[in-house]
């Protein structure tokens, strides 16, 4: 049974899981759909086309599936799709999506701190850390267990590789690739995350192809196609390194050098 405040709007068309607790001044819109176990905090708003699964602690101020601030928005239906288990701290703000993917998603077991910002068609995935006062632009797309840490600001279109640390205060306009330590002024390659792989149980193995994939990368004379080939051929290929490839060779943007 939903423990519900007496202060708090449901809208009548909205639907709630099971044992749910709803603050004081929480805003519920219609056409919004959160699953079990959910904790609203005071002055929550979750405006329509919200989805949200279990688990989730959401903090005072934070404002869910408002529409996008993004110009060529017509009013279309979207959402803003939340995971489970996920922490979204004091006035954090997760925009729905437009009609370029007509969904923001947000995956699962996340730490999102206080005044975030994750606009329109955002791809976040799962067990991310997103620091303080960060901002992503649109069709943003995060990898699983990235570190983002605070004041970071991304630029549209870009791609974060999972198992990266994103320096503080850092701005990018390019791709950053996985598994390494992304900062200073302009932002630049400064080393694989071996502290964070370690951490994740990487074997020393994995962590050695993984770091000789970005000698060739960013510490050899040679182009960025010319070190992937060669990555390709001289480098063990497992999961690891094909996700290296995959993400350089996909990159719209180019990645950060």
């Amino acid at each position: 049974m939903a423990k519900i405040s007496p202060l708090a709007y449901i809208d009548p068309e909205a639907q709630i899981g099971e044992n749910c607790e709803i603050g004081a001044f929480c805003f519920i819109d219609k056409n919004v759909i959160i699953g079990d176990n959910n904790v609203l905090m005071n002055s929550v708003t979750l405006l329509s086309g919200t989805r949200m699964g279990n688990g989730n602690l959401i903090f005072p101020g934070a404002v869910i599936g408002a529409i996008p601030q993004d110009l060529k928005f017509r009013g279309e239906e979207s959402t803003a799709e939340i995971g489970d288990n996920n922490k979204i701290r004091e006035n954090v703000t997760i925009n729905r999506g437009t009609a370029a993917k007509g969904k923001t998603v947000v995956g699962s077991n996340n730490l999102i701190m206080e005044n975030a910002h994750i606009p329109h068609d955002c791809l976040f995935g799962n067990g991310i850390i997103m620091g303080n006062s960060t901002k992503l632009g649109g069709e943003v797309i995060v990898d699983d267990n990235a570190i983002i840490s605070a004041t970071v600001l991304v630029h549209q279109f870009c791609h974060i590789g999972g198992y990266t640390m994103v320096q503080g205060g850092s701005r990018t306009s390019k791709d950053i690739p996985p598994f390494i330590i992304a900062g200073k002024e302009p932002i630049a390659y400064a080393g694989l995350n071996i502290v964070g792989l370690r951490r994740r149980k990487f074997p020393p193995n994995i962590i050695e192809d993984i770091h000789n994939a970005y000698r060739l990368i960013y510490n050899s004379n040679l182009t960025v196609q010319e070190a992937i080939e060669q990555i390709e051929y001289g480098i063990h290929p497992g999961p690891e390194v094909q996700y290296i490839v995959d993400f350089v060779r996909g990159s719209q943007r180019g990645i950060i050098r």
